[in-house]
């Protein structure tokens, strides 16, 4: 049987629900998607969609830390838009936070984030 553990740091937003912010297991680390909030307000950061990305994968970096890896070892994001129109303008912000060999990603539009947020990223790493 797989054993799991949970990650948890106050350097990112909290869990909004019945939820972790990121799970350990088999030798990766499972975030849940993290949306542009600052994590000392738990308000969308102002800017639109570029700096709810940057915030994001702000946040994202944190959970990695409190799980022992970063950005470095991100295998896997999945970034979801409200508007794919904003594909441009969010992989401008992305692509600074990954500079070398990327991670694979898919990126996909939806209907409705959180708290009316303009993106939302989750990222599978290995530890």
């Amino acid at each position: 049987m797989t054993t799991k553990s949970v990650v948890q740091t106050t350097n990112a937003p909290g869990a909004a629900g019945p939820y972790s912010q990121a799970i350990i297991a088999n030798g990766f680390v499972f975030t849940a998607g993290q949306v542009g909030l600052i994590p000392e307000t738990k308000q969308l950061v102002e800017g639109g969609v570029q700096a709810q990305t940057r915030q994001a994968l702000e946040n994202l970096k944190a959970v990695l830390t409190a799980a022992g890896t970063n950005l470095d070892h991100a295998v896997k994001t999945t970034v979801f838009l409200m508007d794919m129109n904003d594909f441009a303008a969010m992989n401008e912000v992305y692509a600074t936070f990954f500079p070398h060999n990327p991670p694979a990603r898919s990126t996909v539009q939806v209907a409705k984030l959180p708290l009316g947020a303009a993106v939302e990223i989750e990222i599978v790493a290995a530890l």
